[in-house]
This record gives structure tokens, C-alpha cells and sequence, in this order.
């Protein structure tokens, strides 16, 4: 059994990890940690796991990686890369919900984030972004687990890029996220009478998972790509809905696009590509692991219109970081997150 650890426990992706951890029958949860409810039981703080009998302790970084084969982080930006060091990554493997090790360039990171503390673990970093980087995956000490906003536009953008067939300059990404994305903190912002019965642009061109989709984006295309990004915030709970836009270097039919997005993504388990006019929505992937897209030619304007649409806390969050393990100790990917999405939801 692989042994876990999980730091941030008490998150919303803290939590969602425990869920899946705890009905994996190939790991088994040997620690839980939390800042805010240390020597407090897991099931005070979410009482759904009220038959679970588990402690939260507190955070003791050499411990963990002398008990664990793997730990996850999930921390916000700026603390992962104060943990990690070379000493911890002989002992175990790691992980990283956060942001500290997504981004290959750390000036770009500082510009976007605060300074980094481990920029020379960060060269062997891998984007953890499974159905990209499966093979980069494989037999890494350290896993920078893609962000939620990242994860369904990177996905529903990648084939298009890397076959070179819209202009890098041409991308917009308007997304969707269910209020889960801005994590369990109290911000007036996001109470319930702040976002019910309302929709809002946030961040506007100043959203930081701008430069890891232009990043990855860039990577897939052999040269720079720049978008305009903007992310709004819906009145549910959980769920990304990206509409991506690009204009097409040359006329392109449905069937066309249809054939490259199946080239790369036909063999991926949890990529379902939609029919022809159907495009993807939140309620169909909640609770999963899978990422929806759909797509469409607007030979009106020469574009074409992306739909993904994916979990933010499962296949943006904990669902990959599960699925980020199970490549890095040689299982099938799909062990303990093969399921489908329940409905009505």
C-alpha cells in the first residue's frame, strides 16, 4: 500500500483528497495535517466524514517524509517551495496543489506570485498535467499539479496548438467557476448573499493562472502564445466552464478539427469529446474526473469556440493529484477516480 500524507487537509481540496485517499485500494492515509484545526478531529471540522476516526496534526515536514511514499500539499502559493528541499525528496515523493511548481520560469513566477525558495528543486519539476505530460510523469520525485482555470483550458486548447493551426495571438479564455475555486477562507466576496443570483468578472487581466495556460500553451505551440484571460464566478459550488476562442490560420471544417482533437485525446480515458452540436456542462462532470469538450467552426469570423468544462476540485484539483500518483508509483491511472458522474446533482 502506498502510504499518504496530506498537508491542508482541512481545504476544500484537502478534503476531497481524504474523500478519494480513503477509497483507494491501492493507498491507504497515514497522515493528515492542519494549521487552523490542529488536535481537532477530522470529523468536527467535515462532518460527512463522521464514521472516519482521524486527527488532524500538526505539520512536522521531516516526519511526514520519513512515514510517507507520498505527500500531497495543499497549501497556498509561497509555502511548498519553503518546504521541499533536497533531504525530503529522497524520502519521499511530493505532490504540489499549489502554485510553486507549475511555472518553469521563476521570474515569472515572483512576477505573478512572491519569491521562490527552491529554485534549484524547481528544474526538476513537471507540470502535472496527466494527459500531456504522462511520460514526464513517470519516475519524478516532485509534481506540480495543475490549477482548475488551467487544467479544462490547457486541455481544450492543447490539440489546436500543438498542430499549429490558430494564431498564438488570437486566444481569449472566458471561464466559469463554481465558488469552491476561492477555497474555504471568509472573504466578504464570496458569502452568500455577495454571490447568489449574481455572475462577476474577478482579476480582470491580472488572473495568475494567466501565465501558466500561456506557459503550457507555448510549449504545445514551439513558440510564445499570449491570451486574454477572464475568469467570472457563478453561484454554484463546484465546476469550470471554459468557452476558449481562436481565430483559425486557414478555413477548417468541423470534420477537420474533429479529426485532430481525436488524434491526441481518442485513447484518453477521462477526455470525452461531445457530438457534433453538443457542447459540455458543468452537471455533466461533477463530482469526477472527467473533462468535457465540444467544439465548433464559426466560418462567419474564421474562429473556432472551444467548450471544456471539468470539477475544479476533482479534475482540477484533488481527481489529478490522485491521478498524478498513480502514474508516478505504476498503477492504472484510473485507480480509485474511475467514477461516473452522478446525476441529478
Amino acid at each position: 500500500m502506498i502510504k499518504a500524507g496530506i498537508i491542508g487537509a482541512t481545504g476544500y481540496a484537502g478534503s476531497e483528497l481524504v474523500r478519494l485517499l480513503l477509497g483507494h485500494p491501492e493507498a491507504e492515509i497515514e497522515t493528515i495535517t492542519s494549521k487552523s484545526y490542529t488536535g481537532q478531529d477530522y470529523r468536527a471540522v467535515y462532518p460527512n466524514f463522521n464514521h472516519i476516526d482521524m486527527v488532524c496534526e500538526e505539520e512536522n515536514m521531516e516526519e511526514l517524509a520519513e512515514k510517507c511514499d507520498v505527500v500531497f500539499m495543499a497549501l497556498p502559493h509561497g509555502q511548498a517551495s519553503k518546504r521541499v528541499t533536497e533531504d525530503i525528496l529522497k524520502k519521499c515523493k511530493i505532490i504540489d496543489l499549489g502554485a510553486d511548481f507549475r511555472l518553469q520560469d521563476t521570474d515569472v513566477y515572483e512576477s505573478w506570485y512572491c519569491e521562490h525558495y527552491s529554485k534549484e528543486i524547481l528544474k526538476e519539476a513537471v507540470y502535472g498535467l496527466c494527459e500531456i505530460n504522462r511520460e514526464k510523469i513517470k519516475g519524478r520525485r516532485i509534481v506540480g499539479n495543475p490549477g482548475c482555470y488551467t487544467s479544462c483550458s490547457i486541455l481544450s486548447l492543447y490539440p489546436l496548438l500543438r498542430e499549429g493551426l490558430v494564431r498564438e495571438n488570437s486566444v481569449i479564455i472566458d471561464t466559469k467557476s463554481g465558488v469552491s475555486g476561492a477555497g474555504r477562507g471568509v472573504s466578504q466576496g464570496n458569502l452568500f448573499c455577495e454571490v447568489n443570483e449574481s455572475v462577476k468578472a474577478y482579476k480582470i487581466a491580472s488572473h495568475r493562472h494567466t501565465p501558466e495556460i500561456e506557459e503550457q500553451l507555448s510549449i504545445a505551440a514551439g513558440r510564445p502564445v499570449i491570451i486574454s484571460f477572464t475568469p467570472h464566478l457563478i453561484p454554484m459550488n463546484r465546476g469550470i466552464l471554459a468557452t476558449c476562442y481562436a481565430d483559425l490560420k486557414e478555413s477548417l471544417s468541423y470534420e477537420d478539427l474533429r479529426a485532430v482533437y481525436e488524434k491526441y485525446y481518442k485513447d484518453e480515458y477521462f477526455i470525452r469529446l461531445t457530438d457534433r452540436g453538443v457542447f459540455p456542462e458543468t452537471r455533466w462532470v461533477k463530482n469526477s474526473n472527467f473533462a468535457d469538450i465540444g467544439f465548433t467552426v464559426d466560418k462567419r469570423t474564421n474562429r473556432v469556440i472551444v467548450i471544456g468544462a471539468i470539477d475544479n476540485l476533482y479534475k482540477g484539483a484533488a481527481g489529478q493529484a490522485v491521478q498524478n500518483m498513480n502514474i508516478l508509483f505504476g498503477l492504472d491511472e484510473k485507480t480509485g477516480i474511475d467514477f461516473v458522474p452522478p446525476f441529478p446533482v
